[in-house]
């Protein structure tokens, strides 16, 4: 029995004790607070990892996007190269500018230039 007065005494103190703030002069406690800030400092740097990373993430994502709207303003330029780039194309648009050129006849020679 106490046994018993004795705990709830201790217990009744430590509540008593934390909330006034004399807990924090006893030596048990006084001898973690080098641990305690460690921990705390640890916890600062995993939070700047994650905030650095998160940030690392979100600037991947808007680069991907602009990647695929890069990509397929790509594709449409070549394709509407190739469209212009049609020998009917280019025949049409010399016609249109005027320029005076004619579609030649006579298909390309090679010259063959013999050597002494």
């Amino acid at each position: 029995m106490v046994d018993k007065a004795t705990n709830s005494k201790k217990q009744k103190k430590g509540v008593k004790s934390f909330i006034g703030g004399a807990i924090l002069t006893d030596e048990r406690v006084t001898r973690q607070i080098p641990f305690i800030f460690f921990l705390a400092f640890l916890g600062l740097i995993l939070i700047t990892n994650r905030n650095s990373s998160e940030k690392t993430i979100r600037r991947i994502e808007v680069l991907q996007d602009s990647i695929k709207e890069l990509r397929s303003e790509s594709i449409t330029i070549s394709a509407k190269l190739m469209d212009v780039s049609r020998p009917s194309e280019v025949i049409n648009k010399v016609k249109e500018a005027e320029i005076g050129l004619e579609e030649p006849i006579n298909p390309p020679q090679k010259l063959v230039v013999k050597k002494n």
